[in-house]
């Protein structure tokens, strides 16, 4: 079946992300650096992040509120309430930080606007996604907006139905093999993983050893070469 709509991932897809959100634990680090070894740290905020994702979800808010609960676990209870505040400064930071995207998105987006459905499916916090989208000018490329709180394959089922499109005339483009291709691939639509430099600990995983409706690409720039060659 030819492909008709092109479905996109939005943070370490089309702008960075993940690269802001280690800039910060480096901040942090610095922080708390009389309380521990920093891969101690680092290891702790991890751990405290995946305990509180079914809490508060993904994105930079769930992310200051782990920072801060690991910080009171690290100190013992005695974070001074002046190491609070800096941590959450580092969270105002995130959100106000500008949105860049990645080398090659708009011009890609640009070629293949007007032959295929554009949507943009990210998952994280409503308003600080719908704030990035804003702020990086590629809103108009788009014809729909899905911001979820999990990719999974009942998540694409789910957006497959709302769109109205089909699955198999579907391809959902991301860097996380655990969020953006395989929960798509199950659900019926094809799978693209263009992988970013830097992978958050929890979206690792294996690709599939025998899809065929899966593809790596090593630049968002070779998929309208890809698609033409599908039809």
């Amino acid at each position: 079946m030819i492909i008709t709509t092109v479905a996109l991932d939005a943070d370490d897809t089309l702008w960075h992300n993940e690269s802001i959100f280690h800039l910060t634990q480096d901040h942090y680090v610095g922080l708390l650096k009389d309380y521990g070894e920093p891969d101690h740290m680092r290891a702790r905020l991890l751990e405290v992040e995946i305990k509180n994702l079914k809490l508060y979800g993904y994105g930079v808010k769930s992310f200051t509120l782990s920072m801060i609960e690991t910080a009171i676990d690290l100190t013992r209870g005695a974070v001074p309430a002046k190491t609070i505040m800096e941590i959450l400064n580092l969270g105002r930071a995130m959100l106000e930080h500008p949105v860049e995207p990645l080398p090659g998105v708009a011009e890609t987006l640009e070629a293949l606007q007007g032959g295929y459905r554009l949507v943009m499916v990210t998952k994280g916090d409503l308003m600080n996604q719908e704030q990035k989208l804003a702020r990086s000018g590629l809103g108009d490329f788009f014809q729909a907006i899905e911001i979820v709180s999990e990719k999974d394959a009942n998540t694409y089922r789910r957006i497959v139905a709302r769109q109205g499109i089909q699955a198999a005339a579907t391809v959902m483009i991301g860097n996380s093999m655990k969020s953006d291709v395989l929960p798509a691939l199950e659900a019926g639509l094809w799978g693209i993983h263009i992988p970013y430099h830097i992978t958050w600990a929890h979206e690792h995983a294996e690709p599939p050893s025998d899809s065929p409706r899966f593809a790596q690409l090593e630049s968002i720039r070779e998929l309208p070469g890809w698609l033409a060659a599908r039809g």
